[in-house]
């Protein structure tokens, strides 16, 4: 992987932390599933008015809206809307780094490294050492709520690979087309078929406007850039090397449930947090790749040509070994 590629991956890491302040603004005033589906909506009718769809199996298609997009967030807005605490959402969720390597593993036969596996169980270890630290902040189904989450992650970042797209942001716009529809028809039989709208029309005021601020986060910055970038990346390299830098996501989205929400971290925490980034950075050390033909050609290129060595004449073969 390159300089410019893990940067992207921070990068990534920083606007989905960050997204979770947004998610929590959001659902202090709109019903989660609505919230959910209404967030894709607004991505999804200019896609498909404008964006050709990518040349991709519709199955893989499917699969990645429905596990990226659907089952992830309907579990994890629910589980903060539940009274899970944004920090430690942003932890929870990233169960789904050791989800989309197992499922890799075993689904996609993808190779695993020694140095992959060493960096992934320091990570975990960190997010551990956070989540006992903050258990007592969250009861049982929000976390398991936001472990589903994790696992609808982890489905949609196997159909996103399998999709084999070569127009990966195509491709993450059309995943939003997926999620509107069974989510908001999820809204309309669990929270009310005009809950979710008279919400809507009720963030147009003095109260409401952070939670059309926070919708805003999340679609632009949240959404089209941040899983924009993410599906770029997963398209580059396999999953298990792409997948732990999400292990970031929750350093971030504790820090900003610090200094925002009033969320104070322990010190226990800040040390997860700290074995959390170690274990990132040494499983995206560099390691030896299989060389790609078109490298091949190039190095090639770049070598000097050489006129052929004639072969010894036999009849001379005495004189050039005494010269």
């Amino acid at each position: 992987m390159s300089t410019r590629d893990r940067l992207l991956g921070v990068t990534v890491a920083v606007l989905w932390g960050l997204n979770f302040l947004a998610i929590r603004v959001g659902l202090d005033h709109f019903p989660p599933f609505f919230f959910a589906g209404f967030r894709f909506l607004i991505i999804a009718v200019p896609v498909v008015l404008f964006v050709r769809r990518p040349n991709v199996p519709l199955k893989w298609l499917l699969l990645y809206g429905f596990g990226f997009g659907f089952l992830q967030f309907a579990f994890l807005f629910a589980a903060m809307n539940a009274g899970m605490p944004t920090g430690l959402a942003s932890l929870v969720l990233q169960s789904s780094a050791p989800f989309t390597i197992v499922l890799g593993a075993l689904l996609l036969r993808e190779r695993v490294n020694r140095r992959q596996i060493i960096g992934i169980t320091v990570a975990v270890t960190g997010m551990a050492l956070i989540g006992y630290d903050r258990a007592q902040a969250a009861s049982l189904i929000p976390v398991v709520l936001t472990l589903l989450a994790g696992l609808g992650w982890a489905l949609g970042n196997l159909g996103n690979k399998l999709a084999k797209s070569t127009e990966p942001m195509r491709l993450m716009l059309w995943m939003c087309v997926v999620p509107p529809i069974p989510m908001l028809a999820l809204s309309a039989a669990v929270e009310g078929p005009t809950t979710g709208w008279h919400a809507l029309a009720g963030s147009f005021s003095t109260d409401g406007w952070p939670a059309l601020v926070g919708l805003a986060y999340i679609v632009l910055l949240g959404t089209i850039a941040g899983s924009g970038l993410w599906t770029v990346l997963i398209s580059r390299h396999p999953a298990g090397v792409v997948a732990p830098f999400s292990l970031l996501v929750p350093v971030v989205g504790i820090a900003g449930a610090w200094i925002f929400l009033r969320e104070t971290p322990s010190a226990l925490s800040l040390i997860g947090a700290g074995v959390v980034i170690a274990g990132c950075l040494g499983g995206m050390t560099k390691t030896r790749r299989v060389t790609e033909p078109s490298d091949t050609a190039a190095r090639l290129r770049a070598q000097p040509v050489r006129a052929p060595v004639p072969a010894p004449d036999p009849l001379h073969s005495s004189t050039h070994a005494s010269t």
